[in-house]
Formats: structure tokens, sequence, C-alpha cells
């Protein structure tokens, strides 16, 4: 929520420069405020606990958030239970004339799989199109982030030889992106993930900014230029022991997994995992819909995915 300030205090161009969400007080007497409505696509095989994470994170502010699950497709999903999806979710038929504040895509595991063989690719794209005009700022995760870059912006997907599996150092590229407003130079984030895109390439996009990237892991945080789409390659909503559970997963499947790196304790399956990405990834989700929904998004829902919308949103940049 935005601080109050009297008209005129020289503080203000100081909080301007640092992206601080500041009202004056005759800004605030005109206020007219209302609910955030965000769509979540949940492409997860287990869903429920996908939801639980992220909305854990997206309830870390005096927001008032409504939330709406929507579904790819009406295959039932092996790790849900169907009377989960059918009393939960929604299809895109149902809510395609719609226009939401905020949109999150998740990732999936299909990391190693071609874009056209991906099962549900003619809906995925119809999906993200749809989100460029119906959306005032879409967060894409993890494979969401590659397929984005692929089908949107041409940016090619680089199957990797190995997994990127574990925690990694992160340094900002961009500080005073508003998404990052109170990150340290350098913070944790985990990656789990068979499929990457690369910061020259991304680079080569005019609209996109390379905002928070890893030696490793490469390109963490990537953001459109005016606040519409917002790209994080890793999982800042993962629990404790996400990176454990999958890491048993394959151990059981017998496919030899690397230990994830940087997560466990001497490198101890053993051992409880240290969590140092909390705080930073409770910021993403708190500045994503503080400074590119609720500061951007207009009063009229009407007015989203238009030119006076736009507008709004560069006023507010």
């Amino acid at each position: 929520m935005p601080i109050n300030i009297p008209d005129g205090l020289p503080a203000a161009d100081v909080l301007k420069r640092e992206n601080i969400f500041y009202l004056t007080s005759s800004e605030a007497i005109q206020q007219d405020i209302r609910p955030l409505d965000i769509l979540l696509l949940n492409l997860m095989p287990k869903k429920i606990e996908t939801e639980i994470h992220l909305l854990r994170m997206l309830s870390n502010t005096p927001l008032q958030v409504n939330i709406e699950l929507m579904r790819i497709d009406a295959r039932p999903s092996r790790n849900t239970p169907i009377e989960h999806m059918d009393a939960f979710y929604k299809d895109f038929a149902s809510i395609a004339d719609n226009k939401y504040d905020g949109m999150i895509i998740t990732g999936a595991p299909l990391g190693q799989v071609d874009f056209e063989d991906v099962i549900f690719w003619s809906e995925m794209k119809k999906i993200m199109e749809w989100s460029v005009t119906n959306v005032s700022s879409t967060l894409f995760l993890c494979w969401a982030v590659q397929a984005a870059m692929h089908h949107l912006y041409g940016v090619s997907k680089h199957v990797l030889d190995r997994k990127i599996s574990g925690v990694y150092p992160h340094r900002l590229v961009t500080p005073l992106a508003p998404i990052v407003r109170g990150f340290d130079d350098v913070f944790d984030a985990p990656h789990s993930r068979y499929g990457e895109v690369r910061t020259n390439e991304i680079r080569e996009v005019p609209e996109l900014e390379v905002i928070a990237e890893s030696e490793v892991a490469g390109p963490y945080i990537v953001g459109h230029r005016d606040g519409s789409q917002l790209f994080v390659t890793g999982h800042s909503e993962y629990e404790p022991g996400c990176l454990k559970d999958e890491y048993d997963r394959d151990v059981a499947a017998g496919t030899n997994p690397a230990l994830p790196e940087n997560y466990f304790p001497e490198d101890d399956p053993t051992a409880a995992p240290i969590v140092t990405w909390k705080s930073h990834g409770n910021l993403l989700f708190s500045n994503w819909l503080n400074y590119y929904i609720y500061q951007r998004t207009p009063f009229d829902k009407a007015l989203i995915g238009t030119t006076v919308q736009r507008t709004i949103a560069a006023l507010a940049r």
C-alpha cells in the first residue's frame, strides 16, 4: 500500500527516483480502490501443492486479491483429484471474455520436450496471446518463461546437458527496476529445469530487459519495459523441501540424479536444507502486486489492454 504524504513535500522527488510508492494528499482523496483480480494458470502436475505455494506468496500484502484458477484443458490430472479440478478450476472458454489485473502462468515438467510436441501447445499459444490484451501484468514462471519467450519474442529454448537443480546466487543487473525493490545486491533463488533462455539472446529484443541473473543459472528475472510481462526462470515460491522431494522422486525412478547444488548442508541428503531464498521470494511477489498491478491497472477493468491502460502504465513507471 502507498504512503500518503503532504503535497509539495521535498522528499517526494527522492522517493520517486527510488521507485517508492506514495500518494500526495490530493491524489489520495481522489483514489478509487477495488480488489485485484488475479488468474492462475496452473500447469504443474501437483496442482494443490502449487496452489499452496503461490497463494502463500500472494497473501503477503495488505491488498485484497481475488484468485481464479484455470486449467489448460479438460484432460484429467494424474496427480490431482478430478473433484478438485471440477470444483475449483475454470476452462479458458469460460473466462476468455474477462479482463484481469494480473495473471500467473506456472512452469511444467516439459523442459526436454519440443514446443510443437507439447500436447496443449495450441491452447498455450492462444492463452499467451490473449494475455497481452486482457491482463495488466502477466508473471511467467520457469517453463512458461521458455514458452513465452519462444512464442512471443522468438527467443530460443536451449535444452541442457544436465538439469539445473539447486539454490544459486544471483546479482542485480537493473537494481532500480521496481520488481527488485528491497533486494540485496546478491541473493539466492532455487532452480529446477532442463531448459534455459540465454541473456545474450534476450538482449536482442528491445522490449525486454534483464533485471537479475546468475553465473550458473543464467537470467533469472526479465521484464517487459512497460511492466506488462515479467519472466522468472526459477522457483522463489518453493518450500524448503521441494528440491528434496524432486531429488528423492528421481532417485526412486532410477535416473541417478545429481544432488541439488548449494542445498543440503555439506551435500548430505539426510540433512534438512537451509532456506536462503524466502525473503527475496516474498518481496518479488509483493513488488509484482504493488508496482506492476496495483499502481498500473486501471480502476475500470474494461480499459485493460487498451491505449489508455498503456498510458497509465507508462506514467506509473
